[in-house]
């Protein structure tokens, strides 16, 4: 399997499918890139060198003790970018992925970019502080790294089989296979990494990170996303970057990756060649 090196020596693995301008495709929380396979098949049988990472403690990347920390997870994707000389590229962030995303372009700039694209996104803050009083209430989180410690193969069940597909909303039918692809995944990742990342995607300020996007930028957000509500999360972001486009996917929910893949590969393939 293909690895990059981080800067402390984490091996991070990655998948590179297709020809032609790349896009780098960063994944949720407690996912992996096989989160992405539906879109990354798609952009390659479309002319697009499609590349997704497992983010360090995910997947088949090194179970690292530190670096669980959304400027650590930056600095990867830069690595894996400047590994590979990736130029002209389009960075796709899913939930957790796009606070990935933004921080790079906070961190890294956008000299190697050409656009990005937030789906499900959990910028710009996530967390209800005093000067961000729309955001979740912390005890939401404190109660998914409880669920964590106490049983997290049973709280990756409970997500996917309720909020985070939407499957308990009336006449919703998410399969079985998809909801057990989310709890395989989730039990890939190292257990303190998973639990770590909670605080990352939940209390990191992506808000100066979106003021330096300065690239087209596309925003897609389900207006039924339980996980991240889509006014703290792609409602905000796309007040907050110049010029960006939103797509707002009416009654959908948190993981459109799977629910809504054709819709979704569409409107990336149509913002690739715009």
């Amino acid at each position: 399997m293909p690895f990059v090196t981080a800067a402390d020596g984490a091996r991070i693995h990655y998948k590179d499918w297709g020809r032609g301008r790349p896009v780098v495709l960063s994944h949720g929380w407690p996912l992996n890139a096989d989160s992405w396979e539906a879109q990354q098949l798609f952009l390659a049988a479309h002319g697009y060198r499609a590349i997704a990472h497992d983010r360090r403690g995910h997947g088949r990347s090194e179970q690292t003790w530190d670096g669980n920390e959304m400027n650590t997870y930056a600095d990867d994707l830069a690595a894996l970018i400047d590994t590979l000389d990736l130029r002209d590229v389009t960075l796709v962030g899913f939930s957790t992925g796009g606070g990935e995303v933004v921080r790079y372009v906070g961190r890294h700039g956008t000299d190697r970019l050409a656009r990005i694209a937030l789906v499900s996104s959990v910028p710009p803050f996530m967390l209800r502080t005093d000067d961000n009083p729309g955001g979740v209430p912390a005890e939401v989180f404190d109660g998914l790294r409880a669920g964590s410690l106490s049983d997290r193969s049973q709280l990756y069940r409970d997500l996917a089989d309720g909020p985070f597909f939407g499957n308990n909303r009336p006449g919703a039918d998410v399969s079985r296979g998809v909801r057990d692809a989310f709890w395989r995944q989730g039990l890939q990742a190292g257990h303190r990494n998973a639990y770590e990342s909670i605080a990352a995607f939940s209390a990191t300020d992506f808000r100066p990170d979106l003021d330096a996007v300065d690239v087209p930028a596309l925003i897609v957000h389900g207006d039924d996303d339980q996980i991240v509500p889509f006014e703290v999360g792609g409602k905000a972001s796309a007040a907050r970057i110049r010029n960006a486009t939103l797509k707002v996917y009416q009654g959908a929910p948190h993981g459109i990756t799977d629910t809504h893949k054709e819709r979704l590969a569409a409107d990336l393939l149509d913002f690739l060649g715009s």
